[in-house]
C-alpha cells in the first residue's frame, strides 16, 4: 500500500470530486429553477450578484469545486509523473547530501495506482547504477533511496570493503563474465568529508554506464557477515533472485542497505531520482540554538544536478 500522504491526498481528492459532482447533479438544477422563477416574477434578467443572493451555492460545495481541479492535477502529477523527496540522511554521500530535495520520475519503471500500488502499466526495467526510491522491505510505509547495484541473476560480492559484480552468464557457449572489482580509482579530493575527525576516503566506481563516487570510512572495521539468503549460504556474497534488486548507499560504511536486510522486490520500486531541485545547508555550530530541522542556508551549486 502507498504511504499515508498518497492515501490521504487520494481520499481528499475523491471526496472533493464527489461533493462537486453531487452539487452539480442535484443542487444546481434547483438553483437554476429558483432563479428562473424569480426572473419571471420580476420580468427581468438578474445579474450574477442577484442570482447568488437568491440561490447561493453552499460553502462546502463551492470550496470543493474550487480545489478539486488543483488536487486532481497534483494527484496525477505525483502518482504518474514526478514526486519530490527529501534526502534525510548521509547514506548517499557524496552524491546526495542531507537536506537535498530531489525529483523522482514515477513512470521510470511502471505506472501504479496511488493507494494499493497495483501495477497499471510496465514501463522500463531498472538499470545498474541508477539511483532509485523504493519502499523499505521490512517497513513498506517508509521510503528509502539507494543506488541499484545488482539486477536479477547478478552475483554481488562485498569483501574487505571492495565491491565485485558478476553479471549472469547468458550464453554458456561463450566465455562467461567473471566477478570484477567495480571500484576503479581514487577520486579527486576537492572536498573532504569526515567521520568525526577521521577523513573519509573517496573512490570512483563504474557500474554499467554510470560513473559515481563513493565514500569509505577507514575507521570502521570491515565486516565479514551480512544478510544471509534463504538457503543460508551467503555471508558476504549474494545471488540476486528473479524479480528483485540489490541496493547500496554510496556512503558505504554509513548505509543500511541490501547488505543488511536483503533484496528489494520489483513491486517496491517507486521511481528513479532525476535531479536536485532544492538543497538546504543543515550544518550548524554546536552552540547554535536553532532546531536541527531548520536550514542554515541554500547550496545553490547543487540545484539542477542530474543523477
Amino acid at each position: 500500500m502507498a504511504n499515508f500522504y498518497s492515501v490521504l491526498l487520494t481520499v481528499i481528492t475523491l471526496l472533493a470530486g464527489i461533493i462537486w459532482w453531487y452539487d452539480a447533479r442535484y443542487k444546481k438544477s434547483a438553483r437554476r429553477q429558483r432563479i428562473a422563477e424569480e426572473e419571471q416574477r420580476l420580468q427581468q434578467k438578474l445579474d450574477e450578484q442577484a442570482r447568488e443572493r437568491i440561490a447561493p451555492q453552499g460553502k462546502i460545495a463551492e470550496f470543493a469545486q474550487s480545489v478539486f481541479p488543483i488536487l486532481l492535477i497534483i494527484l496525477l502529477l505525483r502518482t504518474f509523473l514526478w514526486e519530490p523527496f527529501r534526502i534525510p540522511s548521509a547514506s548517499m554521500m557524496p552524491t546526495m547530501l542531507a537536506g537535498d530535495f530531489i525529483l523522482v520520475e514515477k513512470f521510470s519503471y511502471s505506472l501504479r495506482d496511488p493507494v494499493w500500488r497495483a501495477e497499471l502499466m510496465e514501463m522500463n526495467k531498472p538499470k545498474r547504477g541508477e539511483i532509485a526510491v523504493f519502499k523499505y522491505p521490512p517497513t513498506p510505509e517508509v521510503d528509502y533511496i539507494k543506488r541499484i547495484i545488482g539486477l536479477p541473476g547478478d552475483r554481488i560480492i562485498y569483501r574487505n570493503k571492495t565491491l565485485y559484480l558478476e553479471p549472469p552468464c547468458v550464453n554458456e557457449s561463450t566465455v562467461c563474465p567473471q566477478a570484477r572489482v567495480i571500484r576503479e580509482n581514487v577520486a579527486q579530493q576537492d572536498i573532504v568529508y569526515f567521520s568525526g575527525s577521521q577523513p573519509l576516503e573517496r573512490y570512483r566506481e563504474q557500474i554499467g554506464e554510470v560513473s559515481h563516487e563513493i565514500l569509505i570510512d577507514p575507521s570502521v572495521a570491515p565486516r565479514t557477515r551480512f544478510y544471509l539468503q534463504q538457503d543460508g549460504t551467503a555471508i558476504d556474497e549474494w545471488i540476486v533472485p528473479e524479480g528483485e534488486y540489490f541496493f547500496m548507499g554510496d556512503n558505504r560504511d554509513n548505509s543500511e542497505d541490501s547488505r543488511y536486510w536483503g533484496f528489494v522486490p520489483e513491486d517496491n520500486l517507486v521511481g528513479r531520482a532525476v535531479f536536485i531541485w532544492m538543497s538546504f545547508e543543515m550544518d550548524r555550530d554546536r552552540n547554535s540554538l536553532l532546531p536541527e530541522w531548520i536550514p542554515t542556508g541554500i547550496r545553490w551549486s547543487r540545484l539542477g544536478q542530474v543523477h
